[in-house]
């Protein structure tokens, strides 16, 4: 209860759940509303309330009750009523301000030099990044229209057979798969007996014997792709020192993929005005260095099919790289079945797991616990 200059009474009830909330919000309600006054009575000149006491709350200022409930309803009616409880942004600038002005020099020319070295840096990392862009002269690979790149679309696996026969009369002379054996192409591009003979065709060094020496044999499915030479040194000897890398994850191992692949075999061209290529090496826009050791390896009519498809460089060239990708994920096929039946197995589930989750949890979730202290 407080008592009025004039005599009035302003009587707060107190509640036994908000003994603590409801002077500390009347408080508060005072004090902004103080600062509202005169803004609520330019809106509403005709709100004019007398012969109400007046009293002393906040700061010692004096005021009508009438005049707050006035500038209360004022601000209800023009939707402000939400700013009761919140701070200004105004209040919050001012004190940000406040706050930086009250600090130390030293500590003031530390915040600013942290502001502007951070800000440069970035501009620098900005420009540095733009400026190797602008130097990179490495043609990026498009992007093509595999058959296979949809998430439910299968290999194309005549393609595969044809890409087999791309690697193996073009792409063996000088490149490995280390990783494929003859037994991976059944079922897949060749039948058991088709991928027997090609096994047939290489001889294994094989032993020892019972006599304790190395011999030679027809080759067997479970034997791997003959490698072009017998080690690395060989290699790089035979390709002015170059490596020819292995390919059995070549299109994993490369930015871009098939499409990097692809784009290199028929992106063979003559240099630009200006540029220069060394005696032994071929321009390519696709390969770092715009400079590779690797001859073009395919062109028009390099070869044969044994379907009786035409041998056209990008014909070729899309054989051998889905053959590649297929070399890279040979459970590509299988992994995408997979993924659909769980997809299917989930839709299906969703909807029990949904209803079983409402029925065992909906009792515990609305139940109410009251507590009821003993008589």
């Amino acid at each position: 209860m407080f008592t009025g200059a004039g005599g009035g009474l302003l009587r707060l009830r107190r509640s036994t759940t908000s003994s603590l909330v409801l002077p500390a919000l009347i408080w508060r309600l005072m004090v902004y509303y103080d600062s509202l006054l005169v803004n609520a009575k330019q809106v509403s000149p005709e709100v004019e309330c007398t012969g109400v006491a007046r009293f002393s709350l906040v700061q010692g200022s004096t005021f009508r009750v009438g005049d707050k409930m006035a500038a209360l309803r004022v601000v209800v009616l023009s939707g402000n009523g939400r700013a009761l409880l919140s701070t200004s942004k105004t209040t919050k600038t001012l004190t940000a301000k406040m706050s930086f002005a009250t600090l130390p020099r030293s500590k003031k020319i530390a915040l600013s030099t942290l502001g502007v070295v951070t800000a440069g840096g970035a501009g620098l990392a900005l420009m540095v990044h733009q400026s190797v862009k602008a130097s990179d002269l490495e043609l990026h690979p498009p992007s093509f229209p595999w058959s296979h790149a949809g998430p439910l679309s299968s290999l194309d696996h005549a393609s595969v057979r044809r890409g087999y026969q791309v690697y193996k009369q073009v792409c063996a002379s000088c490149h490995s798969m280390d990783y494929l054996a003859f037994r991976n192409l059944v079922g897949v591009s060749h039948t058991e007996a088709e991928a027997k003979t090609l096994a047939e065709e290489i001889e294994v060094v094989d032993g020892p014997d019972e006599k304790g020496e190395m011999f030679t044999r027809p080759g067997k499915l479970s034997d791997y792709f003959p490698k072009p030479y017998p080690n690395p040194e060989a290699a790089r000897d035979a390709n002015n020192g170059a490596l020819p890398p292995d390919l059995s994850y070549i299109v994993n191992a490369r930015h871009g993929g098939e499409d990097y692949v692809f784009s290199l075999l028929t992106g063979y061209c003559d240099p630009p005005a200006g540029v220069t290529v060394r005696e032994g090496l071929y321009y390519n826009p696709y390969f770092p260095g715009q400079s590779v050791a690797m001859a073009p390896p395919i062109y028009n009519e390099v070869l044969e099919f044994d379907d009786g498809t035409p041998a056209t460089m990008s014909q070729v060239a899309k054989d051998v790289c889905t053959f590649l990708r297929w070399a890279a994920e040979p459970e590509h096929d299988q992994r995408k079945r997979m993924g659909l039946k769980l997809l299917i197995g989930t839709a299906v589930l969703t909807p029990l797991i949904y209803y079983m989750k409402r029925h065992r949890w909906s009792v515990l979730k609305s139940r109410k616990i009251a507590y009821r202290p003993p008589k």
